[in-house]
């Protein structure tokens, strides 16, 4: 079996909330593997997006290790973990989190300016994208709606 593309082990979150610290995770262990399916699930408040903004590299654990395709990234700088989310993470989210003043294929479009790819490239591959989960036709809408269905 190929290494872990994520594993954690023992991951702690607390926040603080005035004089009081909220536990949002304590010592959760994952280990994902390349091409592997996973559905975090529970009930509100149990954890999940915490869970999911520290794997997706939006956030850092309080304590516990994180292990992203092997490096270490507990502890990363801000900036590193902008590099790996920018070249190796992909997001859906609940609620649409799209820019308003731009249409679908221009927001699609934007991750890839971010990450260099060339100007003659990026359209293609973001029609490409948009073909592929079946929103072609809506390349050129805007107004999207403000929250998911």
């Amino acid at each position: 079996m190929a290494s872990p593309l994520i594993e954690t082990r023992g991951i702690v979150k607390d926040y603080r909330l005035g004089s009081h610290r909220v536990h949002a995770l304590r010592g959760v262990s994952v280990t994902i593997h390349p091409g592997e399916f996973v559905a975090v699930m529970g009930p509100s408040g149990s954890g999940k997006s915490t869970l999911m903004n520290l794997l997706g590299c939006l956030d850092t654990p309080t304590a516990g290790r994180y292990l992203f395709e092997g490096e270490d990234i507990s502890n990363c700088s801000p900036d590193r973990l902008a590099r790996i989310r920018n070249k190796k993470v992909g997001f859906v989210f609940q609620t649409f989190n799209l820019l308003p003043r731009m249409n679908a294929l221009e927001n699609v479009e934007l991750p890839l300016l971010y990450n260099g790819t060339l100007s003659r490239d990026r359209r293609p591959r973001a029609r490409a994208r948009l073909e592929a989960v079946g929103l072609a036709d809506r390349a050129h809408s805007s107004g999207w709606p403000s929250r998911a269905p």
